[in-house]
């Protein structure tokens, strides 16, 4: 019989998953509470090893076609003039904030969908609503009222899972750092680097280049007051408005667009180990198990479903094959060290004082005489695990020979 996984989460680890299950003749469900495929937020990287991966999978030219072109961060004044650049590959070691391989997140869901809409059941505008592993299989309820028998059920909903319970119980650990993420018109002026711009109070405001003819902006601040991204988006809108308000450069641009129905997603950082992967036939992928936010979450969640994949599909032991996937990816990720408050917040000054200070350091480390330095202060800042992970080879199965 075919084995059968249901998926809990359409982000990038699902259909990732999914892809990688399929294509070794599983069959798989895909669950999503939203009612479709979500196009919201900003950029993405493909690093280290899942650059590897997404040859592997064959989306590689993909993901390639729709890359957003950003040629490199800096930190930019008021006036838009640059303070400091930091271009993507400084030195040819390591990708810095921009790396080799960005692109927007609605994009990379949208390759993964389309790669695996004919050989995947996708579900939206439903979710699970219970769990009953039974031994042999698990049985998923859903809102809508069906029930799913699979031989595995994965979760990989992100950081705020609502499903991950089935698993472990885990608290987020909340950084106090709330960004929105907006996307508004392109101009004439705007360019194809990621501007930074930092305002006293913590606050920062984001330009960014994507790949559909618009720019993609970000606003974030610093608050010791929690469940922000839980508000309406009127109240969400209404908080942005007075947090940035005496802002100038490019914020009174960026809060203009939220006049109309501009794309808002408004989000609240933070990080989280669960102690466990996996209970019997249940298993965690992605951000759901491991979130760091340190910008690494989507290759290691393609790496995770790939390794994933590919000890399911060396066993009908399914319970073991989950305890290796985990016994392979804990010890990667949990040599990572957690982004803490702390670092946000140097990296988030409070005052003109600060701001002046960080421009000053970024410009040191922007010189020919600190590039060392930048590769040292790039491997901190990324901190991804990617980087130093070694992929198993799995043998194919004969699914995986047929041409495509």
């Amino acid at each position: 019989m075919t084995p059968h996984a249901v998926i809990s989460g359409a982000g990038i680890g699902g259909p990732a998953l999914a892809h990688q299950l399929a294509t070794r003749g599983w069959r798989t469900t895909v669950i999503e509470r939203f009612p479709e495929r979500r196009d919201e937020g900003q950029n993405i990287d493909v690093r280290g090893a899942a650059r590897e991966v997404a040859r592997r999978m064959g989306i590689e030219d993909d993901l390639r076609a729709a890359a957003t072109g950003e040629v490199g961060m800096r930190f930019i004044n008021p006036d838009g003039s640059p303070a400091a650049s930091f271009p993507a590959n400084a030195g040819g070691k390591i990708d810095g904030p921009t790396a080799e391989l960005e692109i927007l997140r609605g994009e990379m869901s949208r390759i993964l969908v389309e790669h695996t809409r004919d050989r995947t059941d996708y579900r939206f505008a439903t979710q699970i609503s219970d769990l009953i592993d039974h031994g042999d299989h698990v049985t998923a309820t859903l809102h809508d009222g069906s029930a799913i028998d699979a031989d595995v059920v994965v979760i990989a909903e992100g950081l705020r899972s609502r499903s991950r319970k089935y698993v472990t119980s885990v608290e987020v650990h909340e950084l106090g750092v709330f960004i929105a993420y907006l996307t508004i018109a392109r101009q004439d002026t705007d360019d194809q680097w990621w501007n930074w711009q930092h305002a006293p109070g913590s606050r920062s405001v984001h330009l960014r280049p994507d790949n559909l003819g618009t720019t993609r902006a970000i606003l974030s601040f610093l608050s010791d007051v929690r469940g922000l991204e839980d508000l309406g988006r009127a109240d969400q809108i209404s908080i942005l408005r007075r947090t940035f308000a005496d802002v100038g450069g490019v914020a009174p641009r960026v809060l203009a667009e939220l006049d109309g129905d501009a794309p808002l997603y408004f989000e609240a950082m933070g990080h989280l180990r669960a102690p466990n992967w996996s209970k019997g036939r249940i298993a965690l992928l992605g951000d759901t198990a491991f979130y760091n936010a340190d910008g690494g979450g989507t290759s290691l969640a393609l790496i995770e479903a790939y390794v994933l994949a590919g000890e399911l599909s060396r066993t009908d032991d399914h319970c073991a094959a989950l305890i290796r996937y985990e016994q392979f990816m804990r010890p990667h990720v949990d040599a990572t060290r957690h982004v803490s408050a702390r670092l946000l917040r140097r990296i988030s000054p409070r005052t003109p004082a600060g701001i002046s200070a960080l421009h000053a350091a970024a410009r040191l480390a922007a010189s020919p005489v600190g590039r060392a330095a930048m590769n040292l202060l790039g491997k901190r800042l990324v901190n991804v695990a990617a980087d130093k992970i070694d992929l198993p080879d799995y043998p194919d199965t004969e699914c995986m020979k047929r041409p495509k």
